[in-house]
Formats: C-alpha cells, structure tokens, sequence
C-alpha cells in the first residue's frame, strides 16, 4: 500500500518538522489567535494521515473493510489502488496498530474531560462552601461573579454550564475600576473561545504519545497562546495599559517580577508584549497565512485521493 505509506511518511514529516518551522521568528506572539489556528490545522492533519492510513491498510487486509470503503467505487479505482485478494499480515496489524492507537487517544481525552469535570465540581462545591447563599438568595444561572475572602489577589473563570469569576477580596482591594473590567474581560475571551476544551485535547494528545514532538509541543503552545490571544481581547476593550496593570497587580505578590523570578514564568513576558507591543501582521499576510493554514489538513485528504482520482480521470 504505496498510499498508506505516504500518508505516514506525511503524518511522521509533519509531527517532526512542524514545532521548528512554528518556533522561527515572533510572529505566533503578534497574532495569537492565527497560531491557535495553524496549530489546530497540523494537529488535525497528523491526525488525519493516521486515520486514513488505517482505512486504507484495513482495506487491504479484509475484504468486508474493503467492500464498505470502496463500496460505490468502479473497478479501475480498486486497481489504482493496487489492492489485493490475498491479505497481507503487515497490512492488518498496521490497521490494527493504528486503530490502537486512535481508542488510546480517545481513552485520554475522555480521562481529561472526566478530570476536568471532576475538578470542576469539587470547585463548585468550594464556592458553596466558602461563598453559600444567603437565606432566601436563589443562584443564579448563567454569568455570575463570585466574591471570595482571600489575603491573596486571585481572580480565575470557572467554566462549565454556568460559568462564573471567581475573584478574591484581595483583588478588589488591589486593582481599580478598569483594571478590574480588564480581568473580568480576559477571562470571558477565555470562556467564548472554549479554550478550555483546546487545552483538553492538547494534554490528552501529549499524554497518549509524550514521544511525539507536535503534541508536546501543542500542549505547550496551547497554554501559551491562549493567555495572549485573551490578553488582546482585554487590551482591545480597555487598553493595553489598563491589562498590564491588571497583571501586576495580580501577580506582583508571587515573585515574578523580582531578581529571583523563574525565566519560565511567563507573566512577566505578558507584561512586556502589552507595554511594548509588535505591530500586528498586515492584512493580507493574515489572510494568506490563514488560508494556509486552512489547507494544511487537505493535503492529506488529497495524497489519499489522488489514485482514484486519476482512474476516474
């Protein structure tokens, strides 16, 4: 299965190459957003090269696959394909390798959203505890912010049917008015673009195959990019000033501004490229580098279709 093989060879070219070519220059920090997106594109084309390589060396291997994926097929695209009657024993345990895999990769994402919810109802169950309602208060739902007693200045969205800011004392005391608005608007960018589930997928893709340079560093880039992109929804509604202070007063008390702060931490570096920010992309190189991003996940598709293509050519 000449195909099969190069939708792996693509899958394996992709994985590899792409955390280099993504890492070259600044350019995801200027444009968040279309990084979430090209990173997405990839992902979804590693995917994809796996996927359709297990149809097609199932469909090598039995005959009851094959009769289901070229069902509508005329003959001269089965010999496109050069299948054969006799099926081959590397074909059927590369199908089953590869189905294997997609149950693991399933199997991790339903243990991080099981987490997830898990986690998100012993928070629930905090706020009711340390926040309860008072006597003939009903809960509201949807949007509601939740006011905690708390020495430290904290602030965090908690998603979920009803989403809710939580926010500490602390950070009432700390922050002004629009500083405030500032914080309350970076958190709903999280909540409206379902961050939440993106950062989901990337760990349980980096936790199903550690060994995969793409999914480690999708996870990583996910944790990253979804910060900025939430940063310029809150500098575009109140200023880039207004969301850097907002930062440091939240983080001030952590130790990451100092001469011992870690070079890891990132909020300093979220401080830095709101005060001193690179100017976006131009239009047209936004819209180009969109569609290419976009078209990343139809190369595969194309490779597997390519044969039949040219038979019924």
């Amino acid at each position: 299965m000449t195909v099969a093989f190069a939708l792996l060879l693509l899958g394996a070219l992709t994985a590899a190459m792409t955390p280099r070519l993504m890492a070259r220059g600044s350019w995801a920090d200027r444009e968040p957003v279309l990084a979430l997106w090209a990173w997405q594109c990839v992902v979804a084309a590693v995917l994809l090269c796996c996927v359709l390589a297990m149809a097609l060396c199932a469909a090598e291997a039995w005959q009851a696959v094959r009769g289901h994926v070229f069902a509508p097929a005329p003959r001269q695209v089965l010999d496109a394909y050069a299948l054969s009657d006799d099926a081959h024993p590397w074909a059927a345990a590369l199908a089953v390798a590869l189905f294997a895999g997609g149950v693991w990769t399933a199997a991790m994402l339903a243990r991080e959203v099981i987490r997830a919810r898990a986690g998100r109802r012993a928070k629930r169950a905090e706020l009711r505890t340390r926040a309860p309602l008072m006597p003939g208060e009903e809960e509201v739902r949807g949007d509601r912010l939740t006011v905690l007693e708390g020495e430290r200045p904290e602030a965090w969205w908690l998603p979920g049917p009803a989403p809710r800011l939580v926010i500490t004392t602390a950070a009432l005391r700390r922050l002004g008015g629009r500083q405030l608005d500032a914080v309350l608007a970076h958190e709903e960018g999280h909540v409206r673009a379902r961050h939440d589930w993106l950062l989901h997928c990337s760990a349980a893709l980096a936790s199903a195959f550690p060994q995969v340079p793409v999914f480690r560093a999708f996870r990583h880039q996910m944790h990253h990019l979804v910060e900025l992109a939430a940063d310029d929804v809150a500098s575009r509604r109140h200023g880039r000033l207004t969301t850097a202070l907002a930062l440091v007063g939240l983080n001030e008390d952590r130790g990451v501004f100092g001469p011992c702060a870690s070079h890891h931490d990132a909020v300093p570096r979220r401080v830095d490229r709101l005060l001193g920010p690179a100017d976006r992309l131009p239009v047209g190189r936004r819209l180009r580098a969109t569609a290419l991003a976009s078209l990343v996940p139809v190369v595969p598709v194309v490779v597997a279709f390519v044969p039949g293509l040219r038979a019924l050519g």
